[in-house]
């Protein structure tokens, strides 16, 4: 037995093995820690806003920002139109529409009349973002109540002597003049659901993650048995394409199948999954051809990295500026937006799609890059001091 222990730590897999789980735990625990701490701070919170719609003529719209300033713990705005703003819910620019309807004012001063305050949510976000905006829209709704209450009552007091038992008495009828009404767009069935944009970015990233790594194994053997380094480049990008749409189709079709919500269908699915699986390989192909094996830490790192500054766990918006930039330059946060649109719907994949077409013209031409600049190093190490072409 201690021969064979001995035999297993002298293969450099073993020991590529071992440390790879090490730094998997080294590595996430860092990038978690690191970009989830504070996101619920104050100054966290102001990063994300709210639309504030005054369909009421009578309501002055000064008081209505000035309370919102005094009640949200987010940042608030009005917007002159409902129309504008749920156009601005949709494309995730605002975060909930809170609504005055008509009649609001006139509703507040009869004392048997209760009146909605309208809320809108667009579900098509991390779930973590659904429930704080439903958090909020509860203590409006209590802070409005309170107003009410205390304008109410004092209006009859003015209007009349009431005895104190009387005031208290109409005090409790009117607890509940304004209620919430939530009005949910881009609907998610289920957190089977919710959870699908993490699913297809965690299991698209590793599986690409994997088979990169055993394509790059593939090619140092082929490059050893005499095959030119261009020939392999081109025919592992032409593999890497198939096995993208591949990949892809039984995914999309296992979602269909397993019954996740597809608004814009399934071959709209199969195509923007399989762009940014190809975007994956692309990027982890990159790094191996630049850093050999040790590429993979690499790859692990880009993994943690890109599930945090998704989008699809928590909103982007309470991530600190340096992880929110860094998302940006990783195509995880445009897969999981693009599939958010094309799942629960949306404005589209235009600029998701494109976004993902840019990564992999980038990320493919500096791998070609890689390769022509190793060929160049091969070829100078083999030159030798007294050969023409070194002397020149």
């Amino acid at each position: 037995m201690v021969h064979t222990l001995r035999a297993f730590l002298k293969r450099p897999t073993t020991i590529i093995g071992i440390v790879t789980a090490v730094m998997f735990q080294i590595i996430f625990t860092v990038v978690w820690m690191t970009a989830y701490d504070g996101v619920t701070n104050a100054d966290r919170l102001k990063q994300l806003e709210v639309g504030i719609v005054v369909s009421d003529h009578e309501i002055d719209q000064t008081k209505v920002a000035k309370l919102g300033e005094e009640l949200l713990p987010i940042r608030s705005r009005i917007i002159a139109t409902k129309s504008e703003a749920e156009q601005l819910l949709n494309e995730r620019k605002l975060q909930m529409i809170i609504t005055f309807p008509e009649g609001f004012s006139d509703s507040l001063k009869d004392p048997n009349q209760t009146t909605d305050m309208r809320y809108s949510i667009n579900e098509s976000n991390p779930a973590l973002m659904a429930n704080l905006m439903r958090d909020i829209a509860t203590k409006v709704t209590a802070a409005i109540n309170k107003e009410a209450i205390g304008a109410g009552v004092q209006s009859m007091l003015v209007q009349a002597e009431v005895p104190a038992e009387k005031a208290a008495a109409a005090s409790s009828s009117l607890s509940e003049r304004v209620t919430s009404d939530f009005v949910h767009s881009n609907v998610v069935l289920g957190m089977n659901n919710q959870m699908v944009p993490m699913l297809l970015l965690l299991a698209s990233y590793v599986g690409t993650m994997i088979m990169s790594m055993n394509m790059a194994q593939s090619s140092m053997a082929l490059a050893a048995a005499g095959i030119p380094r261009w020939r392999l480049f081109a025919a592992r990008n032409i593999i890497n394409v198939a096995a993208a749409l591949l990949v892809s189709l039984i995914g999309s079709s296992l979602l269909i199948l397993l019954g996740a919500q597809a608004a814009h269908g399934f071959l709209v699915l199969w195509g923007f999954q399989a762009l940014f699986v190809l975007s994956f390989i692309a990027l982890s192909q990159l790094f191996l051809l630049l850093l050999g094996m040790g590429g993979m830490l690499m790859n692990i790192f880009l993994l943690s990295i890109q599930l945090v500054t998704s989008g699809a766990m928590i909103p982007r918006e309470l991530l600190s500026s340096f992880y929110l930039r860094v998302g940006e330059l990783l195509p995880g946060s445009y897969a999981v937006e693009g599939s958010m649109d094309i799942l629960f719907g949306g404005t589209g994949i235009g600029g998701n799609t494109i976004s993902l077409l840019v990564f992999i013209v980038l990320f493919m031409g500096l791998g070609g890059l890689v390769v022509g600049l190793r060929k160049d190093r091969i070829r100078q190490a083999v030159q030798k001091p007294g050969d023409p072409q070194f002397s020149s």
